[in-house]
């Protein structure tokens, strides 16, 4: 059988009248026993008919029979910057008069101070980084972001750059990163990460990534455990960081995030014109990818000891792709 992921638009879902009217008095009775918790929240939610769903990471997913037989996921937002339910709201609203069928329907949003909400329709697939067939996978993956993409800006979309954008980024490598290094300097790794930041800022890359593009929409998040492979392609779910992007910087942000490192790079190599990367942007996907890989490692330097190995290994990719033996090159 396969697995259900939070979110996705299955053609049974279909039919889910979207009235925009959020059913108050579960989400009332929901919050209540949340701030309760412990083992008096397993019975509540048993009473409620919701489920608890994993997957989300920063956020706590529900899975409720509506009184009409229709399966919704109910998002609560415990972490409210960034206008992240905003966000979410607005790009699933973006997208759905295009009926993609690879992002879920909204149905409602909960505007509540304190944990909003938003309910939206199912998703079914098998995590897409499972996939036997990772090349194929991963085409299908490059085809529905081309396709989220493709949808003209308008609202907030148009408005708000995607978090974690390139801008973002420069940020960390050039602000945060080198401040920490500096009070950490008798790490003896130290000079090694201030010697890769040395090489990042001698090859213009920042300069490059501040270059104007053409906007398109982003996702705003890389991280391959939001994708599923379905029957008939991918679909994507956690639309929270959201917002304006470019073509290039989202296809690096895809194959630098730290969730995409077992797949190996000469797969990666063949989807890139999938992902809408050709010849003509070789310059700036290269300064892209190096800056994406370089962010991951200076986010893993805060976590060197306890996360050893994975910090170990992206330091190894960051000198590979400032090296001779870049397979992007």
């Amino acid at each position: 059988m396969p697995s259900i992921n939070p979110n996705y638009h299955g053609a049974e879902d279909s039919m889910i009248a979207r009235s925009h009217e959020a059913p108050q008095t579960l989400l009332t009775e929901l919050r209540q026993a949340r701030e309760h918790g412990g083992e008096a929240l397993s019975d509540s939610l048993a009473s409620l008919g919701v489920r608890p769903l994993s997957g989300g990471m920063q956020n706590d997913l529900y899975r409720w029979t509506s009184p009409g037989g229709h399966d919704i996921v109910i998002k609560f937002y415990t972490k409210t910057d960034r206008r992240r339910a905003e966000r979410e709201w607005a790009a699933l609203n973006l997208l759905e008069p295009q009926h993609l069928g690879t992002v879920p329907v909204p149905l409602w949003l909960d505007p509540a101070e304190v944990e909003p909400a938003i309910g939206m329709t199912v998703l079914h697939g098998t995590p897409l980084i499972e996939a036997a067939d990772r090349l194929h996978a991963l085409r299908g993956l490059a085809c529905t972001t081309m396709q989220l993409q493709a949808v003209p800006l308008s609202g907030l979309m148009a408005e708000l750059p995607r978090i974690d954008s390139g801008e973002h980024y420069l940020v960390r490598l050039t602000q945060a990163w080198p401040e920490l290094l500096e009070d950490q300097a008798d790490d003896p790794l130290a000079p090694a990460m201030q010697q890769l930041l040395a090489a990042w800022h001698s090859s213009g890359d920042a300069d490059v990534i501040m270059e104007r593009a053409e906007p398109v929409l982003s996702r705003g998040d890389a991280n391959m455990l939001n994708w599923l492979q379905t029957s008939d392609g991918a679909a994507c779910v956690d639309f929270e960081y959201a917002g304006y992007s470019n073509q290039v910087f989202d296809a690096a942000d895809h194959i630098e995030h730290i969730s995409a490192r077992d797949v190996p790079d000469e797969v990666w190599v063949n989807v890139l014109p999938d992902l809408g990367v050709t010849d003509a942007h070789r310059k700036q996907f290269a300064a892209n990818q190096r800056t994406c890989a370089l962010r991951w490692l200076a986010v893993l330097w805060k976590q060197r000891v306890r996360r050893r190995d994975e910090f170990t290994r992206q330091h190894e990719r960051v000198d590979m792709l400032f090296g001779s033996s870049n397979p992007y090159a």
